[in-house]
């Protein structure tokens, strides 16, 4: 028995499938979950001594690869003052106007523990802010666990075949409003039917939790319109693609200005961050400025900001590293749409820039039907494959592959190469 079966073992008797989160649960590629050790570059190194070429990245976060000297310095600094206080430091300050400042849409940002938190704040000021109730997102978009996003949800919520969740009242979700994805039509007949009681559309301006599913062509743009169009406002859930695609994230790469904007993962720089930030007159509803209630303790703590500000600045300072990131994915996902070519295997890759994930199914996909008719046994085989030849993706059909700074062409080689030989 390996120490991560050892492990796991004694996990399951002790926490709920023996994770912390669902997504780390292997259950859906009959594996036990590797336990991890450390991780610097692209490589993360597991308890039996196994080194991985690593396509997670702590689910986003590692965008400059693990264990950076730069970041691990900053914490290391910061933690020397003391871990937390409860109250206002100068790097939350610092924080707040070095996105403000460069960040066009933003003029004034609160800053939180994690991605759920700045989904559920974002939705209750759309709501304070226009005096509506409904919300629309879009089926196989994954927004947090908070109740009223647990609705045709994706991500681990797919892979574990429940659509919803058990625990959530009826009542918590009958202002939420489904609509498909890369479908205007669905998101207008929605508003047509709310009798204008629509606060906000929130999307993933990239699809990236029912896999990776790119807008089409005038999509977001269209959704800018109809919110326009029907006074709501329009929320970009950047979790995943803030700071990634571009520094201004997905708005930036394709020009659209959301109202408000969530951010996650990289804005922590892999410790507990979370962030939702708009135009100021919205923004000035949250207290103690306005009416709209939202509080954390340990929101701003001091070291997480020292992390993720440091990690800002250097992608700040070397946006280069966005075009070493496009054209990485242009090696890795270009690369296996060539092996199936040449294979004449017809599944699909889907891919934005550094972003990208392999569908084990015959038919495009362009939305959350289309993901689901993926094979996922036929999946479960091919991580099991890529794992045992030490390459580390989700182990699950719908997530993404996340390429870093850190990867290199030789390590992206020998991942093409690796696919090659399963298929």
């Amino acid at each position: 028995m390996t120490k991560s079966e050892e492990l796991f073992q004694r996990a399951v008797k002790r926490i709920p499938g023996g994770v912390n989160s669902p997504v780390r649960a292997y259950g859906s590629v009959t594996e036990p979950p590797r336990f991890i050790q450390g991780a610097v570059g692209c490589k993360i190194f597991d308890v039996d001594g196994n080194a991985y070429i690593d396509y997670i990245d702590s689910w986003g976060p590692m965008i400059l690869g693990h264990n950076n000297e730069q970041i691990k310095d900053a914490v290391i600094r910061a933690s020397e003052n003391g871990l937390s206080f409860g109250c206002a430091t100068e790097v939350e300050v610092e924080m707040a106007e070095f996105i403000c400042d460069k960040i066009p849409h933003i003029d004034m940002i609160r800053m939180v523990n994690s991605g759920t938190e700045a989904v559920m704040s974002a939705l209750r000021v759309a709501r304070g802010y226009t005096g509506k109730n409904k919300i629309i997102k879009f089926a196989g978009c994954y927004h947090g666990h908070t109740d009223a996003m647990l609705v045709s949800a994706g991500s681990g919520v797919m892979t574990s075949g429940v659509p919803d969740s058990a625990g959530v009242p009826k009542g918590c979700t009958q202002d939420t409003m489904i609509a498909v994805y890369n479908n205007l039509e669905s998101v207008e007949k929605l508003f047509v039917e709310s009798d204008n009681q629509v606060a906000a559309v929130i999307v993933e301006p990239v699809g990236a939790n029912m896999g990776v599913v790119p807008p089409a062509e005038g999509f977001l743009q269209g959704l800018r319109d109809l919110c326009d169009k029907y006074h709501a406002l329009l929320i970009f859930d950047e979790v995943i693609t803030g700071f990634r695609l571009s520094f201004c994230g997905a708005a930036g790469f394709y020009g659209i200005t959301p109202d408000l904007v969530t951010y996650g993962k990289i804005i922590g720089a892999g410790m507990p961050v979370g962030a939702y930030g708009g135009r100021k007159e919205i923004m000035e509803m949250v207290a103690p400025a306005g009416p709209v209630y939202q509080a954390g303790t340990l929101s701003g703590n001091p070291i997480a900001m020292a992390a993720g500000l440091t990690q800002l600045k250097i992608l700040w300072e070397d946006q280069d590293i966005y075009q070493r990131l496009y054209r990485k994915g242009e090696l890795l996902y270009d690369g296996i749409r060539k092996i199936f070519l040449e294979k004449g295997v017809n599944y699909q890759v889907n891919s934005v820039s550094s972003l990208g994930c392999v569908f084990f199914t015959e038919h495009e996909v362009v939305d959350y039907a289309s993901a689901k008719a993926s094979d996922t046994k036929e999946f479960s085989k091919y991580f099991q494959y890529m794992l045992n030849h030490g390459i580390h993706i989700a182990p699950s059909q719908f997530e993404a592959m996340f390429l870093s700074d850190a990867h290199t062409e030789a390590e992206i080689e020998e991942t093409l190469d690796c696919i090659n030989k399963y298929f």
